[in-house]
């Protein structure tokens, strides 16, 4: 028996940082950028952690556009840190063509997306789409 709740705990214990990753699984529409574009990036686990690929551009009209940053890697190397917080993991900006140390923090449909170069910081607050 006091095996069983060992090894039930221990289920747990392993279970809990996949749900805490899967909470932020799914698509995500950014804030404009510095050209007034914005995407819609898709969140998803890759290997043990968590990355980001733009699946659609759109203008600052909200009219859907081609782009050239369609299927490109957007977040990588992103880990969680448990309570909706992630990090550790770099992020691209098209609008600057700038890769950041990055950091994440999910609440609810919301995701603060923040990150820094050289001392040079900027966050943005992306909504879920789905």
């Amino acid at each position: 028996m006091k095996l069983r709740a060992t090894l039930a705990v221990i289920a747990a214990l392993i279970a809990a940082p996949v749900a805490a990753e899967d909470a932020i699984i799914g698509l995500y529409k950014t804030q404009p950028g510095d050209d007034g574009n914005y995407s819609h990036v898709e969140i998803y686990a890759c290997e043990a952690a968590i990355c980001g690929v733009i699946r659609k551009a759109f203008d600052a009209s909200g009219a859907e556009i081609e782009s050239s940053n369609i299927g490109k890697r957007m977040i990588w190397d992103m880990e969680s840190d448990g309570g909706g917080n992630y990090s550790g993991g770099k992020i691209w900006a098209p609008d600057r063509d700038k890769v950041y140390r990055s950091k994440m923090e999910l609440s609810g449909s919301a995701l603060e997306v923040s990150g820094c170069v050289f001392g040079i910081c900027r966050a943005q607050n992306w909504t879920r789409v789905n």
